[in-house]
């Protein structure tokens, strides 16, 4: 019996630093140089102006792809159209030009300092083109830059349509008279074999 309990006692020291062993706590493991670099997710900010930021992100897509394909084209190219009847590739980029003056001018209450055709007429290079192009998008973007969900309502003289439109009205048909245009410049360069700048990231 001695021997017994003896055995028990035995097993129960040997086993009392296992348990105990067991139900420690593990250390926590230092962090890594990454995991300390790592920044904490940061809580998406509510925009004060929805509306202005949404027509920004719209005409800053369609200028982009505006630009790049002023910029993409050859310069051979530029006097290049589909049929007799149409603008050459060079007169679409410099009709665009000229509106976005226009159209602009009226969104920020200020006379346009160029006329809807006067690139068109007297921009003949591919170098006078995209700096008129460069320029005109400089110009409007000072329109929507200033945009707020408040100055989007104001009424504004407008170049076309009802004389006093929502200056939203001007922007909105800007973003669209781009649009508009560039379409007629991805026909362009699938003609001459060429990927269009909205769909390069696909790849073709």
């Amino acid at each position: 019996m001695r021997r017994v309990v003896w055995t028990i006692a035995v097993l129960a020291a040997i086993a009392a630093p296992a348990a105990a062993q067991t139900a420690a706590p593990k250390a926590a493991e230092p962090k890594t140089t990454a995991q300390k670099a790592a920044p904490k997710s940061a809580t998406p900010k509510t925009s004060l102006n929805p509306v202005a930021d949404s027509l920004r992100n719209e005409w800053n897509s369609v200028k982009n792809y505006y630009l790049k394909s002023a910029d993409e084209m050859p310069e051979a190219d530029y006097s290049f159209k589909p049929t007799p009847d149409v603008r050459s590739f060079g007169e679409i980029i410099a009709h665009v030009a000229g509106a976005n003056y226009l159209i602009c001018s009226g969104a920020k209450g200020e006379k346009s300092p160029h006329a809807e055709d006067d690139f068109e007429k007297n921009a003949k290079t591919k170098a006078d083109i995209v700096k008129a192009a460069r320029e005109s998008v400089a110009y409007c973007d000072e329109a929507f830059t200033a945009a707020t969900d408040r100055s989007l309502a104001a009424m504004v003289s407008a170049p076309f349509g009802p004389p006093k439109q929502p200056r939203a009205s001007l922007l909105i048909s800007n973003v669209g008279h781009v649009n508009e245009h560039y379409g007629n410049l991805v026909t362009y360069f699938r003609l001459k074999k060429m990927v269009p700048p909205s769909s390069q990231r696909s790849g073709g």
